[in-house]
């Protein structure tokens, strides 16, 4: 995600933060960079240039050029008015009124069926009730694929299949909602492989019956500059509240996310993240700033991290390392624990300074040996993983056959696995004379596992 724009900024900013003197000569040339890093990245021409005027405007005052780190100070104005241009904050979904009702618009293959199911995940996880329903008329598919994502998220989904009128089967599910005590309507409006005049006056027809509190351009984050035109014409049409960038996993430049705000006004509500339907986020727009500029998202991985992971699981596997009771059963739960949080590549991304300590690193490398290691881990009995130094040559042998991995592997592994241990009963041990000498126990409450919290 804005992996290119990412990695040429920084560059810019290693030679901006080098700069012991500010004049206007060097700051239009490090400006100029920029401007070609976010035109590379697609993003629309007159938002890159209003967005370099106003970073000069500032950067050319004279509190820059008196203060001690002048370079540091206008990349702090760079990430300012990143952040101002992807929306400043973030814009949940509007519940002020029971049923909430949804539209999602936008082109075919942009996503919206997903992104429907997606969005009923998340709004179910913060305690509502919300019902799918199958507004597209002219693609039977995507009445098959809501129902399908009806059934992985356990919800309602309203179908009528054979219906053409739109109108008619919004009226039974909005009565269908109040029957059931659903009080979040989610209405998965058909696409187009364009716009066209007669799927807009539908989807106004459709607003104009069900009054929706929110209605959400779906866009794919790599249409580029055509987003900016696709945003315009919906907003115009139907007064748009926000929209929902897909696809931002992909190679995508990121151009569509860079100008969306700026050009309608209304705010980046929600991103896609991947094909899982829990790969889907709000959209924080100083988070996405500080991805952006290599400065990490340590919030989004600790939110993640307190979703993902179980509280009670992490205390007590954090007391058993402390006790020295760390087994291979437990090293292969943190290993699962770990997977729950997604790719490592972008974990680490989310630390600051993580995509530059990553830059020529392998991680799909690292990703494939914590998969052996898994392998290697259920190929044991579960007596062999509480007491590996049972482990003879012969099972040795029947566990690399059984994991598809060598010997030589499986010792690597567990050799690495007994120094853990050996560290952790050492940090144990310390922790324990720690508070005997004098109330420092405190040092040790949180120390965290080695793949757990």
């Amino acid at each position: 995600m804005f992996d290119s724009l990412s990695n040429k900024l920084q560059n810019t900013f290693r030679n901006l933060r080098g700069l012991g003197k500010i004049s206007e000569s060097n700051v239009s040339d490090a400006l100029r960079d920029v401007r070609m890093a976010l035109l590379d990245a697609d993003v629309n021409f007159k938002v890159a240039r209003d967005f370099i005027e106003r970073v000069q405007a500032k950067s050319i005052g004279a509190e820059v050029i008196k203060s001690v780190q002048p370079g540091q100070q206008i990349v702090k104005f760079i990430s300012d008015e990143l952040t101002e241009l992807l929306g400043s904050q973030n814009a949940g979904i509007n519940f002020e009124k029971n049923p909430t009702c949804i539209m999602m618009v936008g082109l075919h293959g942009a996503g919206k069926t997903t992104s429907s199911g997606k969005l009923a995940r998340l709004i179910q996880k913060q305690g509502r009730q919300p019902l799918l329903v199958a507004a597209d008329v002219y693609r039977p598919a995507a009445m098959d694929q809501l129902e399908t994502l009806g059934k992985q998220l356990d919800l309602p989904v309203f179908v009528k299949r054979g219906e053409t009128d739109v109108l008619k089967i919004a009226r039974e599910a909005l009565a269908f909602a109040e029957a059931n005590n659903r009080n979040t309507i989610i209405f998965d409006t058909a696409g187009r492989l364009q716009i066209d005049e007669p799927l807009v006056q539908e989807l106004v027809r459709l607003r104009d019956l069900v009054k929706p509190q929110e209605i959400l351009l779906v866009l794919d984050a790599a249409t580029g500059q055509e987003a900016v035109n696709v945003a315009t014409h919906f907003d115009q049409a139907l007064n748009i509240t926000g929209s929902i960038l897909t696809k931002l996993d992909g190679d995508a430049r990121g151009g569509a996310a860079l100008s969306m705000k700026s050009v309608t006004g209304k705010p980046i509500k929600f991103m896609g993240i991947g094909e899982k339907l829990e790969d889907f986020e709000p959209f924080h727009p100083e988070r996405m700033a500080s991805r952006i500029l290599g400065m990490g998202d340590v919030v989004s991985l600790v939110e993640k991290a307190a979703e993902t992971l179980n509280e009670e699981d992490a205390k007590r596997m954090e007391e058993k390392m402390r006790r020295g009771e760390f087994s291979l059963e437990d090293f292969l739960e943190q290993l699962r624990q770990m997977k729950k949080l997604g790719p490592l590549e972008d974990l680490i991304k989310m630390l600051p300074g993580g995509a530059a300590a990553m830059k020529g690193q392998d991680m799909s490398k690292q990703e494939r040996e914590f998969k052996r290691m898994e392998a290697m881990i259920c190929g044991m009995t579960p007596k062999e993983r509480k007491s590996p130094q049972i482990l003879n040559a012969k099972r040795r042998i029947r566990i690399a056959k059984g994991s598809g991995t060598s010997v030589t592997e499986l010792n690597t592994m567990l050799n690495k696995f007994a120094q853990m241990q050996q560290m952790m009963k050492k940090m144990g041990k310390m922790q324990k004379m720690m508070a005997k000498m004098g109330g420092l126990g405190g040092l040790g409450g949180g120390m965290p596992g080695m793949f757990g919290r």
